[in-house]
């Protein structure tokens, strides 16, 4: 094997035969011998004391183990604001909220039983919109905020319903808007939307009498489980086992804690015995996580030239009942608010806001798709309002490596990325210039828009990762990673890295589908498009570790310097006199002479990552280093706008990206195609709907509608440029959350280059569509509607 034998090259994915074939075992799947099944009761009021909790019935039903209630395990659990109860403690936050845990010896029984707990409430008034939970007068959700853990970057303000107040100022924007020619004012709402992942939540815990507990669980980040069990429920780490075996999607619904504890805490409760929660759709939805809505106010002041000089910003995150996350998604969205764009005076203010509603948590994007989709369009409109193509407002207000400043303060690498080229690249692919299509029919309107973005991982100053490489007798390599692997292929790029060192088959690394804490190599968390960088540094250091080891023993054995010795295709060579090596088998368990005698023993290589320049946020004006790489990004579309029902179809989808160094093109192509048809799906049709009460009317994928087939657009274009970040795994930045960020404000883009309609609400439903039209420009609506009536005259007349 050369030394980039597979490297750049399109692998499949690993676990690609035992997903098709069926043979993958999820959480869901797990069965241990004597397992328990746990069912919730949940509120049927948004905001209430407890007055009294019925048991007896429930209890009553054959089969039922144990009914658990808050006074049964009165812990508050968080990693980053510990605001939230196992089950509710005193009293309920949303309709949903869970209030008893049901353990019986089978899921029917649990499922009858939970029917006749009957929980008795003192009605307390609710709020469900976030600026008005903001007002003196509001409801409280949580009296005693003071109280709760709060990592030492988030700021709530106790006394209010203010979970996280994220601030961040650069320059002087009152200055700046004084010398601004234009201005841009608007508001922009966004609905909560559910990450809508196959497997629902879903865990098994067995808790022994020794103290120790194990728990299987579908999650994306086992060792933050660890923690927040750890650290909630005073545990100590080594006492705590978390296995995550196949997970069936998570877009960072599964980060943090979701029910492990609950689990563990029943496990004990009833006697040492497995217990095993799964959630149903409907659960998933009304008790599990979203992600948060938002209300964004901004004003924009733009010169004559296109030069944005001044960006004034306010989001309010409607966080729901708890906000563990969704603290840290409001830091996210403050500091990613003036996005790929270098502007001289910056002011935003993110908050999130606790209401009556479903808990909300991290989703793909963290943060970055929302304020995307503010600035995007407030660079669109600006552009229209200054008579400027969308091209050349772009080039004026881009990020100079190596030169610009962000809104934070950070001085932009030289190597951070061409956000230029992805520009151009963007713009070739859909043929910017070129002549439109016509429509297909006259009432319709065929477009095209385009949208920039940047991310990078929003992550503390320590966040670190570490690999282990473990050679075999016949010298085929276990890689002990971390990291999750549930749709991103970040094992399998990895995997090709490390063979490339090696110059071994790919086929000879395996990465074990199970990550485990008591034998998995550290990893922070499976968040933020962070894997392949801070892993594949920690596994090329382990490579480099263990490949030291190898060429001093070959040295030793060879009678050769260290210095005259390579590592490659699956043995050490001479440089330059490749004939004289040894394979690597006869190597990595140590080297045995004819006599028998034998040096050396089996090689483990070891790496680790920590960044080394992130630094914690100014709390006054965000200043600091927040991120260990930048992602440039864009996405175009060319769509057919139906005037007449509001109806938009994404004809051709263009994905660019400065992903660094590209380790495999295929997966690379599949994260792009994914990740837009994910962004189109909320920004077309995603919606939670809440009644008047803060029930989710919607839960379940008949009445929550995702993107079909016939909605995905018939032509992709997947591209990327490659500008090497010196500190990556052989340059390489991540990818995988970017590539939904700027797929809305495309689409709401094109809209508007074409109509002049303004589209400030996700999502772009048909009837949102449809009323903006009405509202904004009847004239058209009127032509469009003439246009039908005369299609469908004449077609009557023919029958």
């Amino acid at each position: 094997m050369t030394a980039d034998a597979f490297v750049g090259k399109a692998v499949p994915p690993e676990d690609t035969v035992r997903k098709v074939t069926g043979t993958a075992l999820y959480t869901y799947d797990w069965e241990v011998p004597g397992t328990l099944y746990a069912k919730l009761v949940t509120s049927t009021v948004p905001h209430a004391k407890i007055v009294r909790i019925s048991l007896e019935s429930a209890k009553a039903v054959p089969g039922v183990v144990a009914v658990l209630t808050g006074k049964d395990m009165p812990f508050r659990v968080g990693m980053y604001a510990g605001d939230r109860d196992l089950l509710a403690v005193e009293k309920v936050r949303w309709a949903g909220h869970p209030v008893a845990l049901v353990v019986a010896e089978t899921l029917e029984a649990g499922e009858r039983a939970s029917e006749l707990v009957d929980v008795e409430y003192e009605t307390l008034p609710a709020v469900f919109d976030p600026v008005k939970a903001m007002e003196a007068d509001a409801p409280l959700l949580h009296e005693r905020m003071e109280e709760y853990k709060h990592a030492p970057v988030f700021y709530p303000v106790p006394g209010t319903n203010i979970a996280n107040r994220f601030r961040l100022v650069h320059g002087d924007v009152e200055k700046g808007f004084g010398q601004a020619d234009e201005l841009v004012e608007e508001e922009f709402r966004i609905s909560h939307v559910s990450h809508a992942y196959l497997e629902t939540q879903n865990v098994v815990a067995q808790a022994y009498r020794d103290g120790t507990y194990e728990i299987w669980t579908s999650a994306q980040s086992p060792f933050v489980v660890r923690q927040i069990i750890s650290e909630s429920l005073n545990i100590p780490y080594n006492k705590i086992t978390i296995r995550v075996p196949f997970v069936g999607g998570g877009f960072g619904g599964k980060a943090g804690l979701q029910w492990e504890a609950l689990a563990a805490m029943a496990s004990k409760a009833v006697g040492y015995r497995p217990v095993k929660l799964v959630l149903s759709r409907k659960e998933n939805f009304s008790s599990g996580a979203s992600r948060e809505g938002v209300v964004a106010n901004v004003k924009a002041g733009f010169t004559k030239d296109g030069k944005c000089v001044a960006y004034k910003v306010r989001f309010v995150l409607d966080a729901g009942a708890y906000a563990d996350y969704t603290v840290n998604v409001s830091r996210a969205m403050g500091y990613s608010a003036e996005g790929v764009y270098e502007v001289p005076n910056v002011q935003c203010e993110s908050l999130a806001v606790y209401t009556n509603k479903v808990p909300t948590t991290a989703m793909r994007g963290f943060g970055y798709s929302e304020s995307n989709w503010v600035l995007e369009q407030v660079f669109e409109r600006a552009a229209k309002k200054l008579g400027m193509d969308s091209a050349k407002i772009r080039r004026v207000n881009l990020l100079r490596p190596g030169e610009s400043h962000t809104a934070t303060g950070e001085k932009v690498r030289e190597d951070v990325g061409d956000p230029r080229k992805v520009l151009q690249t963007v713009l070739e692919g859909i043929d910017w210039d070129g002549k439109v299509e016509r429509p297909s029919e006259p009432w319709k309107v065929r477009a095209r828009g385009f949208a920039l973005c940047v991310k990078g991982p929003s992550q503390p100053p320590n966040a670190s990762s570490s690999a282990i490489l473990k050679f075999n007798e016949d010298s085929t390599i276990d890689l002990v990673l971390g990291t999750g692997n549930f749709g991103q292929g970040t094992a399998t790029a990895i995997s090709q890295m490390v063979a490339d060192q090696f110059g071994v088959a790919v086929e000879k690394v395996r990465v074990d589908p199970v990550r485990d804490t008591g034998k998995s190599a550290y990893t922070w968390q499976t968040v933020g498009s962070r894997g392949l960088f801070t892993d594949g540094v920690a596994t090329l250091r382990a490579c480099e570790d263990a490949k030291g080891q190898i060429l001093d023993l070959a040295s030793q054995v060879m009678r050769l310097p260290k210095s005259e010795l390579e590592v490659a295709e699956g043995a050490v060579k001479a440089k330059g006199r490749p004939w004289l090596s040894i394979p690597l088998r006869e190597l990595v368990f140590g080297y045995v002479y004819p006599n028998g005698n034998t040096v050396g023993g089996p090689v483990i290589g070891r790496g680790q990552y920590t960044s080394s320049l992130n630094t914690y946020l100014d709390p006054q004006t965000g200043q600091g280093v927040p991120t260990i790489f930048h992602t440039f990004g864009g996405t175009a579309v060319d769509i057919e706008l139906d005037l007449v029902t509001g109806a938009i179809e994404v004809k051709k989808a263009v994905q660019v990206f400065d992903v660094g160094k590209a380790i495999n093109p295929l997966l690379l192509k599949m994260q792009l195609d994914g990740g837009f048809i994910m962004g189109m799906s909320i920004a077309l049709f995603e919606k939670i709907k809440f009644d008047e009460q803060g029930w989710v009317m919607n839960p379940n994928f008949t009445s929550y509608y995702l993107a079909r087939m016939k909605d995905v657009p018939k032509d992709f274009v997947a591209r990327y440029v490659e500008t090497p970040q010196f500190d990556g795994p052989l340059g390489a930045r991540g990818i995988g959350e970017l590539s939904m960020i700027s797929v809305a404000s495309a689409i709401s883009n094109a809209v508007f280059r074409s109509t002049g309609v303004k589209l400030n609400n996700l999502p772009m439903s048909p009837e949102e569509v449809w009323a903006a039209i009405s509202s904004q420009k009847p004239e058209l609506l009127a032509k469009a509607m003439e246009s039908y009536g005369r299609v469908e005259t004449a077609v009557k007349a023919r029958q």
